[in-house]
């Protein structure tokens, strides 16, 4: 078998920054083999200039909204911000295939290698067939009401089979958000997502619990537009996560994204239901999202402190500057303290693999860590 012996000027092993005094060995797959000292190495090792790492995981995106970039204004708060979404995502095909082949390219220039991305329509089947970039993509489903679940589950599983059998990537349904899925649905899902990955949007914004304690709050507005005069939803008198997450109990891992007003106790409640039920969580971070929707960041040392799964996403294009996983990292350093570049790339070049069951494919001749190091 042959191998190939690599150092660079870094080296990250998933958990720790190497210096370029370190080899990584890979198999013919690209596969690590070892991460041994230059010392023992012997003479065959190939220097490139740049950081070796694991390529990078985008947990949540949007691809299909790519076109969208630049046509939602910043801080409307959440409400608005979907009101924008729904009136103004329709566009011409050339359009829309022209912004996602370039957030394809942007994406895989940063290094990204993994996109966990949601998908409404089957936008975004063409683009998925080059074999750069891995893709999950989470099927989204929404059914406002009891008696919706039939037709718009109908109508997700036939999405889902369109995915399956026009590109190479593995799909799963996923509910949206617990305000825009009727608990009737949450069983349908569970039974149908056994042993899979499935995402949801979780307490986004503070309207979000308010719907579910209350039935009151901004996100009436939002159910206007479909006609309901009140929320479809039934209050339940408890914070929105507790209202949907008991549900799942399949074997599944679970992305909870956002989470920006999940509080300690939720997160305490989350863990034990999920060793009771048999999940596995995952708390994906879209910090840019947040401060371009709502100017507010979620609580993620309250997370590392609770030892959470983390993961990095970047949402759309509607609601962010760019798809580059890079960025999110340099926010979140910027934005946090004690948080440092270790932690970052543990999350997006460790966890994220772990998540979707995969060996890292590595990059070599990054130059993501100088770019880093030069925005703390």
């Amino acid at each position: 078998m042959a191998y190939q012996k690599l150092r660079g000027d870094h080296l990250f092993n998933g958990k720790n920054l190497l210096g370029s005094d370190t080899v990584l060995i890979l198999d013919e797959l690209g596969h690590k083999v070892d991460i041994i000292p230059l010392s023992e190495a012997g003479s065959d090792v190939q220097y490139i200039q740049g950081a070796i790492l694991p390529g990078m995981v985008n947990a949540h995106c949007h691809l299909e909204l790519s076109h969208m970039k630049g046509k939602i204004r910043e801080k409307t708060g959440l409400v608005d911000f979907l009101l924008e979404v729904v009136k103004g995502r329709g566009s011409g095909t050339e359009q829309i295939e022209k912004a996602m082949a370039e957030a394809y390219t942007q994406m895989e220039a940063d290094g990204i290698r993994i996109v966990g991305d949601v998908c409404n329509t089957a936008q975004t089947i063409s683009i998925k067939n080059t074999q750069s970039i891995r893709f999950h993509n989470f099927i989204e489903m929404i059914s406002l009401t009891e008696a919706q679940v039939a037709s718009r589950g109908e109508l997700a599983i036939h999405l889902m089979n369109e995915f399956n059998a026009n590109q190479p990537w593995p799909s799963s349904l996923s509910p949206h958000a617990a305000y825009t899925v009727h608990p009737a649905a949450m069983p349908f899902l569970n039974e149908r997502t056994k042993d899979q990955i499935i995402t949801i949007h979780n307490q986004e914004t503070k309207a979000e619990n308010e719907l579910f304690e209350k039935g009151t709050g901004d996100l009436l507005r939002l159910y206007t537009i479909f006609g309901h005069a009140s929320s479809p939803l039934p209050s339940t008198g408890t914070t929105s996560l507790r209202s949907y997450l008991h549900f799942f109990n399949k074997g599944q891992k679970i992305i909870l994204v956002h989470n920006t007003f999940m509080s300690e106790e939720d997160i305490i409640w989350a863990d034990e239901l999920a060793q009771k039920n048999g999940i596995k969580l995952y708390h994906c971070f879209c910090v840019n999202a947040n401060l371009f929707i709502e100017d507010r960041l979620p609580n993620i040392p309250l997370f590392i402190k609770h030892n959470c799964a983390i993961v990095l996403g970047t949402d759309s294009l509607s609601s962010n500057w760019s798809l580059q996983i890079s960025d999110e990292m340099n926010t979140i350093l910027n934005k946090y303290d004690g948080i440092s570049i270790e932690q970052c790339l543990s999350w997006v070049c460790n966890t994220g693999w772990e998540l979707f069951g995969l060996k890292p494919v590595w990059i070599t001749g990054s130059n993501l860590i100088e770019r880093m190091q030069h925005r703390q």
